[in-house]
């Protein structure tokens, strides 16, 4: 059979999905699960959100230090590393020897998030034909979504049986399965027998320039794009991380409820990122999608502290709704971006960068949301430093949207 009659299949969508989400699953279990894991310990909401920085933290220097390396290292290697990083924090996290050592799960687990955006950005240039590239660049991310699903469900139910513990074996003993998977996949899928890119084949020994010696164009779109994540990336994960404690605790959810509620952004949040990596295959230009999530991300903030105030359940979903759709949805709309304005050569390299902008808030996020609930203005404080973040991503893409118009 030729190379040109192998098409990619559902089996190596499925791996760049889970490569995506595996590593996430750590945080996303534990948030869920966050009333259990405080008690347990016996530690405040601010040593809990010091787990989400560690390992927030060790993914943007990973993300940064590591990019150039993941550009030279093949697609197999990079996918063990992935998953076997993943199973050794969820395995870290099962054994019961106090909280030091789950913040070492944590720093593991970050580190396993410094390479799924890169390596499978390139897999979706080598291997994956032009006309599904887009659109599978939005199902891939949607896997932290996935993650998200499957952490904010199974944890929660599988902790009412086996204890928080006994989910994250259970986590762990997945991701090493999906790790053999993704080996067989990739080694049964077939570079493009022409490769589409044709800027990094144009650019011969030229193919080591880093970033800083780019074009000032492409300098800027991958700068912006950075900042654009950072930013949201405070939002998202002040919110991930304590969105179930915040319906446990404010408005008397059970803890499958709260779970629930971080479920519900996932599902919208899968379908959000589907949804808008199908508009940027249509052409839709990238500024515009991301100064219209940073609007409805705005709204969603504002949903979480009317919901608080007139403690009403309806404005909480629909907070958690908004939150999924929009704040959830921007890591598709950056990699797309990427994909369109950076060569294969350089995606690696262009992905750490974005990527470690968006781990550097998300570094940021959880701690000093931590700070500001366990301070006397508890959640009401947290979800107005949330709206301001989410108003700056406004105005960021405001600006954005200005330069493309005037560039045109």
């Amino acid at each position: 059979m030729s190379v040109k009659e192998v098409r990619p299949g559902f089996g190596l969508l499925a791996i760049l999905l889970s490569a995506v989400g595996i590593a996430p699953l750590f945080n996303y279990g534990l948030s869920a699960t966050s009333d259990l894991v405080i008690r347990d310990l016996g530690i405040t909401e601010s040593q809990f959100g010091l787990l989400a920085t560690v390992c927030f933290g060790c993914a943007a220097i990973g993300n940064a230090a590591f990019g150039k390396f993941s550009d030279r290292q093949p697609d197999t290697r990079l996918m063990l590393i992935i998953f076997g990083a993943a199973t050794l924090a969820l395995g870290l996290a099962a054994v019961n020897a106090g909280y030091i050592l789950l913040l070492v799960a944590a720093g593991v687990s970050g580190l396993a998030q410094s390479f799924p955006n890169g390596v499978t950005n390139r897999i979706l240039v080598q291997r994956v034909p032009s006309e599904q590239r887009i659109n599978w660049t939005g199902i891939k991310q949607s896997g932290v979504q996935v993650s998200q699903l499957i952490g904010s469900v199974g944890f929660p139910l599988l902790a009412a049986v086996i204890g928080w513990r006994g989910a994250s074996l259970t986590g762990a003993v997945l991701a090493a399965v999906l790790a053999i998977l993704a080996v067989r996949i990739l080694n049964s899928t077939p570079l493009l027998q022409a490769p589409e890119s044709s800027p990094s084949k144009q650019s011969g020994p030229k193919s080591e320039t880093p970033i800083a010696q780019a074009a000032p164009s492409t300098r800027y779109v991958i700068y912006a794009l950075t900042l654009f994540g950072f930013i949201n990336g405070v939002g998202v994960q002040a919110t991930n991380v304590y969105l179930a404690l915040f319906a446990v605790r404010e408005l008397h959810f059970s803890l499958i409820a709260g779970g629930l509620t971080a479920a519900v952004a996932g599902v919208v949040g899968v379908s959000a990122r589907v949804g808008w990596g199908r508009m940027m295959s249509r052409g839709i230009a990238a500024p515009k999608l991301l100064l219209l999530l940073a609007s409805l991300a705005t709204c969603g903030a504002v949903s979480f502290l009317l919901s608080e105030q007139w403690h009403c359940a309806t404005l909480l979903w629909v907070a958690v709704i908004l939150h999924g759709a929009s704040a959830l949805g921007v890591s598709v709309v950056l990699m797309a971006a990427l994909l369109r304005a950076v060569p294969a050569n350089r995606l690696g390299s262009a992905s750490g960068i974005v990527s470690a902008g968006q781990f550097g808030g998300f570094t940021v996020g959880p701690l000093a949301m931590g700070l500001l609930v366990g301070s006397a203005g508890g959640f009401t404080v947290g979800w107005i430093c949330v709206i301001g973040v989410y108003l700056c991503c406004t105005a960021l893409g405001l600006v954005l949207v200005l330069r493309s118009a005037s560039r045109r």
